[in-house]
């Protein structure tokens, strides 16, 4: 096979895996539960097999309707089940005094006397562990309460489902956990183990882009290390490190691939997938990078987060729903409601990868195609008003995204053969700015009724792997031919732009031959707009073929007979709990003395080929 130059070199999707509120991502199941009524039978009961092994059900009763209501009412968004929303632990301020001018006294343990002594106290030793505390003064405390949330709905992964018991998880914040199981199925959804994966290319020709929009902020991480001191607990050693926003990929690196490769924690608020994506893209064409592995992990369905930003006004409050509906029973399944009339967006737990190979090594090593990132634009807003408020950044985001498209379909490939997954958060505002967005563009490049799909609407918001959601359910549409609708509305809201818009209710079918690309859009605060366009396997196949020739694909069709049949074998047991995430904790962990060091290469244990040092100079032209 004819070896690249100067070209440009194609990131192809080759493995894809995670855990979200529809259940495992890989291999279409979670995609399969949003559309699971429209699948042919066989897949919905390999779907609702899935998912009830993942759950911890009988997989004996998968098939029996009184399970399959459990699981569909336990699966997506829904009412919150990660903490009881009704009893959120709460600490009220107060002040205590006595009656009229008398005094406050309180008993207290020795060893809880505060270190710097109030001068207003006075102290009398009652026995060798407590004290009287005497003081005139009106005496500040802080009293432990319960509060209901005032929002109860989010996307939470599948009831029963509990990645920590998978593995020696050793107090893993919740989005870390996420992280093993989640990286470890898209790994091993390539169809390649680790070692094979490790042989393929020098390891300084792989690399891992990752990053958190918010961290991990549950009790195990900075949510522990900020309030511990104030409830009357310790921080511990792990707080600070395992909080760090790049610390899913870290993991990756560190326990799942054993990676010496390079590694980045890159952020854009709700738009880091594609971000991360970019990156990859960039590598992989440049040449310099042969192997990516791109995700994020993001848990904040945790009461402090969702309290924080429903005090912004941005997320959809239990009375808005209900005013909304005319009822006095709040629909949490309908939380998320993008372009109709709709109260805020709904938090959402999530945890979605994918490994790209460039086109060559791809051909090689006869990897799966799950199609190809072509291209992904990042555009700031310039000036603001306000950090949350959108711009106009994302216009050129889509546009330039939208002539790439057109460069590479055509008109009519453009026209008739895309559709794009919105952000959709389900915001008055966003309904709004992002429809006027899409529709103008649409008008702009010719295009009548764009689809427009929202999955938002069925797993919710989960910040930075949203547009890994969103890559997930246009994988699934690609294989089985059906665009998920936006399902929990039954109106568009008069302000919504959708003259050059197609915004269906209900699912849309069509041949995936027809479609042979769609785009991702992110919206995120502070002006971080990201719009990413992937192109189908069928679109990618005969690219492949166009650029390496007939006799070539065919080798390569029939080498990945192999890939395909681990991959399926990986699949059929994933869910039985037989197979645990990969995690290798102090396991073949390398010092400098077992490197071989020459001034021409670096030669490591594990890896096929070594680090060449053979470097040209970049600046031939300067020196």
């Amino acid at each position: 096979m004819t070896q690249l130059s100067n070209k440009s070199r194609l990131p192809v999707i080759v493995g894809c895996g995670g855990v979200n509120s529809a259940g495992r991502v890989s291999f279409n199941n979670s995609y399969r539960r949003l559309i699971i009524d429209s699948l042919p039978e066989a897949k919905r009961d390999a779907t609702y097999l899935s998912l009830a092994q993942m759950m911890g059900l009988d997989p004996a009763s998968a098939a029996q309707a009184e399970q399959r209501t459990y699981i569909r009412d336990h699966t997506l968004v829904r009412r919150i089940e990660n903490f009881d929303p009704e009893r959120v632990y709460w600490q009220s301020s107060a002040q205590l005094k006595g009656e009229g001018s008398q005094p406050v006294s309180f008993v207290l343990a020795k060893k809880q006397l505060p270190n710097e002594i109030p001068q207003t106290w006075e102290i009398k030793t009652l026995n060798d562990k407590e004290v009287l505390i005497t003081t005139t003064e009106p005496l500040s405390v802080m009293l432990p309460d319960y509060r209901p949330s005032k929002v109860t709905s989010a996307g939470q992964l599948p009831t029963g489902f509990d990645p920590a018991a998978l593995y020696q998880s050793r107090n893993h914040p919740r989005g870390l956990q996420m992280t093993v199981f989640a990286a470890s199925d898209a790994l091993r959804s390539t169809g390649f183990t680790i070692p094979e994966l490790k042989n393929l290319c020098r390891p300084d020709q792989i690399a891992v882009y990752s990053g958190s929009a918010m961290g991990q902020l549950d009790a195990e991480s900075y949510g522990g290390l900020m309030q511990n001191s104030l409830m009357g607990k310790r921080p511990s050693s792990k707080h600070v490190a395992l909080g760090l926003p790049e610390m899913a990929g870290d993991f990756v690196n560190a326990y799942v691939l054993g990676s010496v490769g390079e590694t980045a924690g890159i952020i854009g608020a709700c738009a880091t997938f594609l971000y991360s994506v970019k990156r990859g893209l960039d590598e992989i064409r440049s040449g310099s990078k042969r192997i990516v592995i791109v995700g994020n992990s993001e848990a904040p369905i945790v009461a402090s987060v969702i309290e924080g930003y429903r005090t912004m006004g941005a997320l959809a409050e239990d009375e808005a729903l209900m005013a909304l509906d005319g009822s006095s029973s709040v629909d949490n399944r309908r939380a998320c409601r993008p372009f109709s009339s709709n109260a805020g967006f709904t938090v959402a737990e999530s945890s979605v990868w994918i490994v790209l190979m460039d086109d060559e090594l791809a051909m090689e090593s006869g990897a799966r195609v799950l199609g190809s990132v072509a291209d992904v634009a990042v555009n700031a807003d310039g000036y603001k008003k306000s950090i949350p408020g959108p711009g106009i950044g994302n216009y050129v985001t889509v546009a330039k995204t939208m002539a790439t498209a057109r460069a590479i379909l055509g008109e009519k490939g453009l026209r008739e053969q895309t559709y794009m997954q919105a952000h959709g958060t389900g915001t008055p505002q966003n309904r709004v700015t992002e429809s006027q967005i899409l529709n103008e563009l649409a008008a702009n490049f010719g295009i009548d009724k764009w689809l427009v799909g929202a999955i938002k609407c069925y797993v919710g918001h989960s910040m930075a792997p949203a547009g890994g959601d969103q890559l997930s359910a246009i994988l699934g549409a690609w294989e089985d031919g059906i665009v998920p609708g936006i399902d929990t509305i039954d109106h568009i809201a008069d302000d919504v732009e959708q003259s050059n818009l197609h915004l269906p209710m209900k699912h849309v079918e069509h041949a995936p031959e027809t479609m042979r690309g769609a785009f991702i859009n992110s919206k995120g605060f502070g002006g971080n707009n990201a719009t990413g366009l992937f192109l189908s396997p069928g679109q990618t196949r005969s690219m492949l073929e166009q650029r390496w020739g007939k006799n070539a694909y065919a080798a390569f069709c029939a080498k990945q007979e192999q890939a395909e049949a681990n991959a399926q074998s990986y699949n059929d047991v994933a869910d039985s709990g037989s197979i645990a995430p990969i995690y290798k904790f102090g396991e073949d962990v390398l010092s400098g003395a077992d490197l071989t060091i020459s001034s021409n290469e670096i030669v490591i244990p594990g890896f096929g080929k070594p680090v060449s040092l053979d470097a040209p100079n970049p600046f031939e032209d300067m020196t």
